[in-house]
């Protein structure tokens, strides 16, 4: 009687003449009748993994995906972390590692820190989609509704930006003087713009840079130099920010250009029309408006010795009846 290991040669011998005819290109009926076979099961079973000469096909078409999806469930992943990473159907990790143990149940030191990179890999993707939503909206709708503006609109934005970033006076320090400092590259060129149409001249003002002295210090100076269209000597010597190692900075990298510093020299005339202009644009904003869309005349009520006299849009006064 054949024992356990000579029906195990056997059968091996019998594999092996099985796959040897299958690439010689036998049919499975061929191979049948060759060995001697009756059943399917049987030369199935045999042929298992066996492919036919000239096919384009291999054995195993994800061999690669199945060793590493093994490695990673060793390591305790689940079937869903598995699926993400190697981006292959549930069913197929399924297949590849249901015959490995589960892993144990997870510390909640390690599923907390799961946790944290699935939520960071999920931000990584979806901050970049709204940002783009985001800028869709600022470049296509938001943009479009402003479009070109007058120079009565320059001034108007010119004053109000400046009231927000420049220099003004103080009860306690009166300067009279036109300071402007920015990071913002186009908030520079609104504001030179500002001042061509305000009627000051390119040859008063003069230019500074700001800028930590860890940064490139060079490429920030001929940034700022060919943004303004300046002449070099208008430019004074940079002033660089001490690095303080304690400090966590997050201006930082090739985009971190400084500040700009814009002063207009004999500019008392120039401050005093900003500062009216932006008082302008307060008192304007407050205005009721008519049905025309021009605001409604304010009466303004004065007294005049005993009596009280009443004009209307800068109109001669009235006796108030």
């Amino acid at each position: 009687m054949a024992t356990t290991s000579d029906q195990a040669i056997q059968r091996e011998e019998l594999r092996a003449r099985a796959v040897a005819l299958r690439a010689a290109g036998r049919t499975r009926a061929q191979i049948k009748e060759a060995l001697g076979l009756a059943g399917d099961w049987t030369i199935n079973e045999l042929l298992a993994g066996a492919v036919p000469a000239g096919s384009p096909l291999r054995a195993n078409a994800k061999d690669d995906l199945r060793l590493r999806a093994r490695e990673l469930r060793a390591r305790g992943w689940t079937y869903q972390e598995i699926e993400q990473e190697l981006g292959v159907s549930r069913s197929s990790v399924s297949l590849w590692v249901r015959d490995l143990p589960r892993a144990g149940r997870l510390s909640w030191e390690e599923a907390r820190r799961r946790t944290a990179e699935g939520v960071e890999r999920y931000w990584e993707r979806e901050r970049e989609i709204r940002r783009a939503a985001r800028q869709e909206i600022s470049d296509a709708a938001a943009a479009a509704e402003v479009g070109r503006l007058t120079d009565r609109e320059i001034l108007i934005a010119g004053a109000v930006a400046y009231w927000c970033e420049g220099y003004k006076n103080k009860p306690r320090r009166e300067s009279n003087h036109v300071t402007f400092i920015n990071s913002d590259p186009g908030l520079i060129r609104l504001f030179l713009r500002f001042l061509e149409v305000a009627g000051v001249s390119r040859d008063r003002l003069c230019f500074r840079v700001h800028i930590h002295e860890s940064a490139d210090v060079e490429a920030a100076e001929r940034f700022w130099l060919d943004l303004t269209g300046a002449d070099p000597g208008q430019f004074r010597r940079t002033t660089l920010k001490r690095h303080n190692a304690r400090t966590v900075r997050h201006n930082t990298g090739a985009d971190y250009r400084g500040c700009l510093r814009i002063d207009v020299l004999k500019s008392m005339e120039t401050y005093r029309r900003i500062e009216g202009w932006a008082a302008g644009v307060v008192r304007g904003s407050l205005l009721p408006a008519g049905e025309d869309g021009r605001p409604v005349p304010v009466p303004v009520v004065r007294r005049s010795g005993r009596s009280w006299r009443i004009s209307i849009s800068g109109g001669a006064p009235s006796p108030v009846k």
